[in-house]
């Protein structure tokens, strides 16, 4: 192709608005163009990344064995009122109504569309099993749309849904899946991880995340560096002390600490390691009845290290708190513990709460916590001795760099990824809520064991950007690059030997199958590097008439600081090599 055939519309500058290095490079680009808030057009040079995405994962799927379809983006409201998902979805789903003021969405996601095809079209065990995916567009209504084509509101995405018989088969299902992914994300080019994740709002207990490394990635990744352990920051275990708890060595003390609310303050007003505190998180659970009325509000309190932080994951998990919980009222902290918040602890309580202590908390001695009273703090206070065993004692924090890792394979590290992926088995959840069964060998109606696949298409090449770029511009991998390789003829206009040897050049790669562009537009040098290194094409052949002459071109990686001079019989035998032809 030629680069006249073609719209390239760099930008000088970023707009205002655009935070993050991929929206700022893809813009400036010309590859997307903002229309409203998270709401982009694809211009021609950012659809020729998102084509080679989709190729790459349509490939893949096809040889894992999943068959490809197309559900509609708009759908009706039926079949999500079948799983309760019209309203537990909440304002992040986009519903309409049509003449008829009949409801329908716009698509998030697509599980309960295509369960409603499996349970019209799967009706045998020996149907099965099936694997259908789609690459469309889905629509989530993001209260903050932000950070370009990071976190749009509409984009498009590949979903693929598993039905199996039973849940070996379909945990075997998984596993194709995550091992397809695993060569999707190879073919990409960029560096990845693949984590152990918390399946979240879809469901399900067997999920893992594929995460694109990036320093300015929203996703804390936790690994191990001697290991094959890896989880996100939600997910991943933080173990048990070694035990057994010390001994007390402290009076319990009530102490006057002005103005130390938080426990930072308090332990620099101590002069104790933030480490020796404990910090109090009151929540609470409703109880309604079927007019939507409270009918019992119960209190719990939870007690970390001063220096760790609550993970809402793992909390969401524990007896009392798997339904729902929320922040607890002044009010009701008030009436339970006497105290606003900030010097809040577990003695001396007005009114009976649920205390759920960390596994780190559980076995310390000598600790520091508010008095429920303002100003006031306990030092040296001891489990048994001062207050009674924790109603309960259980995982509640995010891990922190250097914690053991669960594998027992060495410390923990943690580095910032982009979430581009993610795998979950679904079990029965689904089918379950849709009747959508199967009859199975014995002649009974069985549920249908699902899993559910995603990509996000639009958002990896964002992905790809923040993790690979320079002060210069993006530096695309070969496989998604909108161009594998540019030619730059220096005065092609002015020389006809430069427009032969370009156009021959041109010619001969594409014929090799290279995705190859000829740029034939006259622009002066500097500027026409400037707009490639901008872009990012990988490989660029500069060819100009004093080069010629002496029977050289130069090649430059977009990733080299310089070029280096190859003779012309060897140009494409380079090309060949660099190219992997």
């Amino acid at each position: 192709m030629k680069a006249s055939q073609f719209l390239i519309s760099t930008l000088k500058e970023a707009p205002a608005d655009a935070e993050v290095v991929s929206h700022q490079l893809m813009t400036r680009a010309g590859m997307i163009k903002k229309l409203g808030a998270g709401i982009y057009t694809y211009m021609p040079m950012g659809l020729r990344v998102i084509q080679k995405v989709e190729k790459i994962v349509r490939e893949e799927m096809n040889r894992a064995g999943a068959i490809e379809l197309t559900m509609p983006v708009v759908q009706p409201a039926e079949l999500w009122q079948e799983t309760g998902r019209f309203d537990k979805m909440g304002p992040e789903m986009l519903r309409i109504k049509d003449r008829h003021e009949r409801d329908f969405v716009l698509q998030p996601t697509s599980e309960e569309v295509v369960t409603d095809i499996a349970r019209q079209e799967l009706r045998s065990y020996k149907q099965l099993p099936k694997n259908f995916y789609q690459i469309q567009t889905k629509f989530r209504d993001e209260r903050r749309p932000r950070f370009g084509l990071m976190r749009g509101r509409e984009f498009v995405m590949k979903d693929a849904y598993s039905f199996d018989r039973d849940r070996d088969s379909a945990q075997a299902s998984y596993q194709v899946m995550a091992a397809a992914y695993r060569r999707i994300f190879d073919r990409f080019g960029l560096t990845y991880r693949a984590v152990a994740a918390d399946s979240g709002a879809i469901g399900g207990d067997l999920s893992e995340e594929f995460q694109v490394i990036a320093a300015t990635g929203e996703d804390a990744i936790v690994y191990c560096p001697n290991s094959d352990y890896a989880a996100n920051i939600e997910k991943a275990e933080a173990l048990a002390p070694q035990g057994p708890r010390p001994v007390a060595t402290q009076e319990l003390a009530k102490v006057s600490t002005p103005g130390t609310s938080s426990c930072t303050a308090l332990a620099d007003f101590l002069g104790l390691p933030l480490s020796a505190t404990v910090k109090s998180m009151v929540l609470a659970t409703d109880e309604v009845n079927d007019y939507d009325e409270v009918t019992k509000t119960r209190v719990f309190l939870l007690l970390l290290r001063g220096d760790h932080e609550m993970n809402e994951v793992k909390v969401g998990k524990l007896p009392g708190l798997e339904l729902g919980f929320r922040l607890a009222t002044e009010l009701e902290i008030a009436e339970h513990f006497g105290c606003k918040p900030g010097y809040l602890g577990p003695i001396g309580l007005k009114r009976p709460v649920t205390v759920i202590a960390d596994r780190e908390v559980a076995l310390m001695a000598d600790w520091v916590c508010g008095a429920n009273e303002i100003d006031y703090h306990l030092t040296g206070v001891n489990w048994g001795r001062d207050l009674p065993e924790p109603d309960l004692v259980a995982d509640l924090r995010n891990v922190v760099a250097g914690d053991p890792s669960p594998d027992g394979k060495g410390p923990l590290a943690i580095e910032r990824g982009i979430e581009v992926g993610h795998v979950f088995y679904l079990g029965t959840k689904y089918s379950q809520a849709m009747n959508a069964t199967f009859l199975a060998e014995d002649g009974k109606p069985r549920h249908f064991e699902m899993g559910c696949y995603g990509i996000g298409v639009t958002r990896l090449p964002a992905a790809a950007v923040e993790q690979n770029h320079d002060a210069r511009g993006i530096i695309w991998p070969d496989a998604i690059a909108p161009f594998t390789l540019v030619i730059c003829p220096i005065g092609m206009d002015r020389s006809e030997a430069v427009r032969a040897a370009a156009e021959q050049l041109h010619d001969e790669l594409a014929a090799l199958g290279v995705d190859v562009l000829l740029d034939d537009r006259g622009e002066r040098p500097g500027a026409m590097f400037a707009d490639w290194e901008l872009i990012g094409v990988p490989h660029r052949v500069t060819i100009g008439d004093k080069g010629l002459k002496e029977g050289q071109v130069e090649y430059q990686h977009r990733r080299d600081e310089a070029a280096t001079k190859v003779a012309v019989a060897e140009l494409l035998a380079l090309l060949k090599g660099k190219l992997g032809l």
